[in-house]
Parts: structure tokens; C-alpha cells; sequence
């Protein structure tokens, strides 16, 4: 069996065990070592001396040394210390009376609270749990259709992989090798027009059916000026913050890691503010943080192990040669990658699409002339259906968690499936216009 082949069938066994339920991290690092102790192997070599061995620790002291993943800890503590600071109740409530004249008011308060609470943590299972406790209950009360609510709060939860400071965005820059700052410019404007089509369906859907989004009638009457106060002590505080982290990074005013740590600094404050930081609260922000960014190291570890390796065997020369000879175009191409991460998205969390298999597309942008800011922004997008699209979906299991137990797991992904759609209809909508995406990060940046 030659090296090439032998790297495809490396590929095929690590595709077989994440089916299985192996964990991803540790299923890299053991078959980019014991593949790589085969293609390092030397006739009388002592065992330790194998360079395979070398390679692992390599690659684990330069993940940890990875600027860009510096960040990482500390915007999750800053994500998870606002989670548990009880903002999230008043928020709701808050964006509930401003809307409450705009046809399916309840749902889009709570796609309007989950674009602001997932910005700030994005942490996709965090925000889809707290809004189905909070706000999936309300709108079945309020006699909405299950499945309409249940897609709201799936959807509205998963905009924190896409909207800054998004996880997802950190780890696709280290792979691609671009900046951080950039892909964050780049990502703002169509991930916030993701959540306003989004409101835009709802809006339309409940002025089409009535019946499964009835109005919101309010017992008590709030002036504007109630309003206005109940938004400023709940809406006003978490939204700068958020634009206070993303302003200094994308102005060049700090480093992501510096904002992060700001980011982190404020969202204790915050919790302070709102007397809900307890010492408990605190060690278990603390606990999750160290737990989830162990994680995302040790993904890279693998990952960057495996595709060492990988490369070495000559997979990655079979796989670029087999598209080049397909001869396609640069839409072709994208159609293409497009397709296999969508389709990967039903099996595999984003954490593995891009980790494992995103880079097997980066080395071929160049030749196809495609920008890997431009790129990243479609994956993002395009890794919304992987939360949404049966038979993963992983908000739909989050959501079931929490529901009813009326609540069928069905409702909820086909209450999924109209906002998978429109994640579609975004994705043609930016490469039909790229200054969505592009004209930010250009207009500050330059090109």
C-alpha cells in the first residue's frame, strides 16, 4: 500500500471513530502517532527515538503558545461569568416590552435577546438552554406554535459561533493563518444580517398566520420613559461591553487577548453590578472555562499532529491533484466545499469541521483565487445548519433537554428546518454581495 493511500485510510479510520463516539482530540493525536511512528520508522531505531514523538511535543508547546488561542479562556470567562450572572432575565424581559407592538413580538424579543446574549458568551448550548427555560415556556403560553418557538430558540442560539467575539472565528484564523481582527471586521455585518432575516421571517410569518404567534398583550401599560429605563439597566450595560470588546479590536485600540481580558474584567463588574456573583458562580465560570479551552487546545494538538502527518504520507497532494483535475471554476469550488461542510454539519459538531477537514480546502484558495477571509465568513454561515440540521443538530437536543415533555423532538426539527433556509438564502445573498462582508475589514484595514 502506498504512503498516499495509506493517508486516505488514516482519513477514513478517524472518520469512522468520530461516528462511533471516540473523542475527537485524543483519536487525532493517537492515529497521527501511531501512523506517524510507520512513516518516521528507521530500522534499528530505539522506540523513543522515533520522530513521531518529537512532532507531538512540538506541535503541543507551539498550540500553547499560540497567540491567537490566548484569547480563547478569556473570552469564555467572560461569556460564562455573564451567563450566570442573571442578565439574561431582565434582558428578555426588557426587549419584550420594547417590542411589544411588532407582530410576533415574543419571538423576536427572543431572537433580539439571543443575538445580544450570544455575541457576549458564544457559547451555542449555554444560550439555546437559558432561552428555552426563559422564553420557550413564555411563547407556548402565549399560545405560539411549538415549532415556531422551537425554532426561534435553536436558531437565535446559534448565532454566537458566527457573530464577534466568536470561539469559532479564533480557531478558523489559526488554521487559515490570517488575522483574528480581520475575519472579526469581516463577520460583524452578515452575522447580524443573519439575525434580522431571521426576525424578518418571524415578523412576515406572523403577519401571514396569526394563529401560531399571537400578539403579546401586556397587563401593564409601560410609558416610553419605562421603557427606556427598564432597556438601560439590562439592554444598555451588556451592548457596551460588547461593543466596547469589539470596538478596541477592530480599531486596532488592543489586541484581541487584551480586550478578552477587558471583556473578562467587565463582565465581573457586570456581575457585581447586578449582585449575582457569587463565590460558587465564580469557581464554576472558572471550572467550565479551563474545561472548554483544554478542549480547543488539545483539538489543535491532535490536529495539528494529524495533519502533519497527513501531509507527509501525501494525502493531502492526492486530495489537491483529484480537485485540480476535476477542473472546475471558483464557483464550482466553493458549491462544492460549501456542500461537503453542510453535509458534514449533520454527523459532526464545528469544532471537528473545522479543525479537521476545513484545512484540507485552505491550500487550494489560492488556487482558485479565493480570499480566506471571504472563505471563513461562508463557513461560519454555512456551520449554522450544522446545529440545526437533523439527525445532529445539536441546539434541537439542547432545546429537547429543557422542553416539555409534551414537545416532541420532531416539533423541534421541523421548527428548524424554515431557518436552516434562511441561513441558505444568507449564505447566496453574501457571495452574491461581498461587501457585506469584505466592506468593513476594508474600510478600516484597507484592502
Amino acid at each position: 500500500m502506498s504512503d498516499p493511500v495509506l493517508a486516505l485510510v488514516m482519513l477514513g479510520i478517524l472518520v469512522a471513530t468520530i461516528m462511533i463516539g471516540f473523542p475527537v482530540a485524543f483519536t487525532l493525536m493517537a492515529l497521527g502517532v501511531s501512523f506517524g511512528y510507520y512513516a518516521y520508522f528507521q530500522p534499528g531505531q530505539a522506540f523513543v527515538d522515533n520522530r513521531v514523538f518529537y512532532l507531538l511535543t512540538q506541535n503541543t508547546f507551539t498550540v500553547m503558545n499560540n497567540d491567537a488561542l490566548v484569547s480563547i479562556p478569556l473570552f469564555l470567562l467572560m461569556g460564562y461569568l455573564i451567563e450566570r450572572a442573571g442578565i439574561l432575565d431582565n434582558l428578555f424581559k426588557s426587549l419584550q416590552i420594547a417590542t411589544r407592538a411588532v407582530p410576533g413580538s415574543l419571538a423576536v424579543a427572543t431572537l433580539a435577546t439571543c443575538a445580544l446574549f450570544a455575541t457576549a458568551t458564544g457559547i451555542v448550548g449555554a444560550v439555546v438552554t437559558l432561552m428555552g427555560l426563559l422564553a420557550f415556556p413564555q411563547m407556548i403560553r402565549a399560545g405560539y406554535d411549538p415549532r415556531l418557538a422551537a425554532g426561534v430558540v435553536c436558531a437565535g442560539g446559534c448565532l454566537g459561533i458566527l457573530i464577534p467575539p466568536s470561539i469559532m472565528l479564533i480557531v478558523y484564523a489559526a488554521q487559515a493563518g490570517i488575522s483574528v481582527v480581520k475575519l472579526y471586521a469581516a463577520a460583524f455585518m452578515p452575522g447580524f444580517l443573519l439575525a434580522g432575516m431571521y426576525i424578518v421571517y418571524v415578523v412576515v410569518y406572523a403577519m401571514v398566520k396569526p394563529s401560531a404567534a399571537p400578539r403579546y398583550v401586556d397587563p401593564h401599560r409601560y410609558s416610553l420613559m419605562e421603557v427606556i429605563a427598564l432597556l438601560m439597566k439590562s439592554f444598555f450595560p451588556l451592548a457596551l461591553l460588547i461593543l466596547a470588546v469589539l470596538g478596541a479590536i477592530m480599531f486596532g485600540l488592543a489586541t484581541p487577548t487584551e480586550a478578552a481580558a477587558v471583556g473578562a474584567l467587565g463582565g465581573g463588574i457586570l456581575a457585581v453590578a447586578y449582585r449575582s456573583l457569587t463565590w460558587g458562580r465564580l469557581r464554576e465560570a472558572v471550572y467550565l472555562t479551563a474545561r472548554t479551552s483544554a478542549m480547543v487546545c488539545w483539538l489543535f494538538v491532535g490536529s495539528s499532529t494529524f495533519a502533519s502527518i497527513f501531509a507527509y504520507l501525501g494525502g493531502e497532494g492526492i486530495i489537491k491533484e483529484f480537485v485540480l483535475h476535476l477542473n472546475m471554476n471558483p464557483i464550482t469550488f466553493l458549491i462544492m466545499s460549501q456542500l461537503i461542510i453542510f453535509l458534514l454539519g449533520w454527523p459532526l459538531e464545528w469544532t471537528e469541521i473545522i479543525i479537521i477537514f476545513v484545512p484540507i480546502f485552505l491550500p487550494l484558495l489560492k488556487h482558485f483565487e479565493i480570499d480566506p477571509l471571504m472563505f471563513g465568513i461562508l463557513v461560519a454561515l454555512n456551520l449554522q445548519t450544522a446545529f440545526l440540521s437533523p439527525p445532529m443538530a445539536m441546539s434541537a437536543y439542547y432545546l429537547k433537554g429543557v422542553a416539555p415533555p409534551s414537545v416532541l423532538l420532531t416539533q423541534i426539527f421541523s421548527g428548524c428546518m424554515p431557518f436552516l433556509y434562511v441561513v441558505l438564502i444568507s449564505m447566496v445573498v453574501v457571495y452574491v454581495f461581498p461587501e457585506i462582508a469584505m466592506w468593513l475589514p476594508n474600510a478600516i484595514y484597507g484592502k
